[in-house]
C-alpha cells in the first residue's frame, strides 16, 4: 500500500494509479488487489475476523492520517485488541477518527470523524498508530453504545489476565478501574449518564464478554453476586482450577464454557480432571454455555439457583 502523492513524486502516472489492479480504500491511498494476506481462516472467531478487517483498513488509512488526529471508538478497540459488542457491525463500520478541538474533524468516505475537547481524552501510540487510550476510548464509546455494552467493554479493559500457568499478570492490564473513573469525571461529554451508570457495574475478574453477560444476567434475580476468576485449591495449596465465577461460601462454582471446551480434546480432558478434583473437595459445578446466557438467560439463572439451593442458600 502507498500514497498517491508518493507514487506521483516517484513518477507514476495518473493513469497507472487508476489501473484495475489497484484499490483506493481512502482518498489518496492505493492498495494492490489480492495481495492482502489477511484472508480469514476457518477457525477464526467473529472478533478475530472483524479485528483483521479493521486493522487492514487502518494500516491503509494511517498513510494519510493528518496530525493531530487519532483513532478512537470501535477502531481503537481493534488496535488495543479488545472485544467488540457486535463483531459483525464492527467489521462493516467506518473507521472512527477524532481530532482535539479546535482542529476540525475531516469528513471522508469510510471515516466517521468527531471533534473532542482535549481535556476529555488521552492518546497513546500502539503498533505505530495514534490512538485513544483504552480508558478514553471506552468513554468516547458512550456516544453510541448502551450501558450493557459499556460494561462488557469496560470489563475487558480492566481485567487482569493470567499466563498459561494461571499466574495473574497485573502489568498486562490495559487500564485500572481508576482510569475509567477518571475518564468519567473528566467533564461533560456525550453519553455521560450511561458512563456513570456503567462504572459501578465493572469488575476486574471477568475474562470474556460471555462471562460479563452471565454476571449481568443475575442482576435483579435475587441471587447473590458471584466472585469472579476464583482459584480453587487443595488443602495442601495445590491449584486445582480457576473458575469463572463462584459462590465460595456455598462451594458452588460456575464455568462459562465457550465452544473450545467441546472442540479441544486437551481442554475436555482438563475439564474432566478439574471437575473430579472439585467434587472431591465437595464443590458443586454449574456448567453454562452461550445458549444458557444469551439465548435463554432464565435457564442459566435457574441452574445456578438450584445449585445454591442444594447448598442451603435462600434469598
Amino acid at each position: 500500500m502507498f500514497t498517491a502523492a508518493d507514487a506521483s513524486t516517484a513518477g507514476v502516472t495518473r493513469g497507472r494509479l487508476s489501473a484495475r489492479d489497484l484499490d483506493a480504500p481512502f482518498r489518496g491511498v492505493r492498495v494492490r488487489r489480492d495481495t492482502d494476506g489477511d484472508a480469514p481462516h476457518g477457525e477464526d472467531t467473529p472478533d478475530e475476523i472483524a479485528r483483521r478487517n479493521i486493522l487492514g483498513r487502518v494500516r491503509a488509512h494511517a498513510l494519510v492520517l493528518p496530525p493531530p488526529a487519532f483513532y478512537t471508538g470501535t477502531t481503537a478497540l481493534a488496535i488495543h485488541g479488545r472485544p467488540f459488542p457486535d463483531a459483525d457491525a464492527a467489521a462493516s463500520a467506518d473507521l472512527d477518527v477524532a481530532v482535539p478541538a479546535p482542529h476540525r474533524a475531516l469528513r471522508r468516505t469510510g471515516i466517521t470523524a468527531v471533534q473532542i475537547s482535549p481535556m476529555l481524552v488521552h492518546t497513546t501510540v500502539r503498533a505505530g498508530l495514534p490512538v485513544a487510550t483504552p480508558a478514553s476510548a471506552w468513554a468516547m464509546l458512550a456516544r453510541e453504545h448502551t450501558v450493557r455494552d459499556l460494561v462488557v467493554i469496560g470489563d475487558a479493559i480492566i481485567r487482569v489476565p493470567r499466563d498459561g500457568g494461571g499466574r495473574r499478570l497485573p502489568d498486562a492490564q490495559h487500564a485500572g478501574l481508576e482510569k475509567l473513573a477518571a475518564a468519567v469525571s473528566a467533564g461533560r461529554r456525550c453519553g455521560i449518564a450511561k458512563l456513570r451508570a456503567a462504572l459501578p457495574l465493572l469488575r476486574t475478574g471477568s475474562m470474556s464478554p460471555l462471562e460479563t453477560d452471565w454476571r449481568l444476567s443475575l442482576i435483579g434475580t435475587g441471587l447473590p453476586e458471584p466472585e469472579l476468576d476464583v482459584e480453587v485449591r487443595a488443602p495442601d495449596g495445590r491449584l486445582l482450577g480457576i473458575s469463572d465465577g463462584a459462590f465460595v461460601t456455598h462451594r458452588v462454582a460456575v464455568e462459562i464454557e465457550g465452544d473450545h471446551h467441546r472442540t479441544s480434546r486437551r481442554q475436555w480432558v482438563r475439564d474432566l480432571e478439574k471437575y473430579s478434583d472439585y467434587a472431591t473437595l465437595g464443590w458443586d459445578v454449574v456448567r453454562l454455555s452461550a445458549a444458557h446466557i444469551r439465548h435463554d438467560p432464565s435457564r442459566g439463572v435457574a441452574l445456578v439457583r438450584a445449585a445454591l439451593a442444594r447448598r442451603s442458600w435462600h434469598a
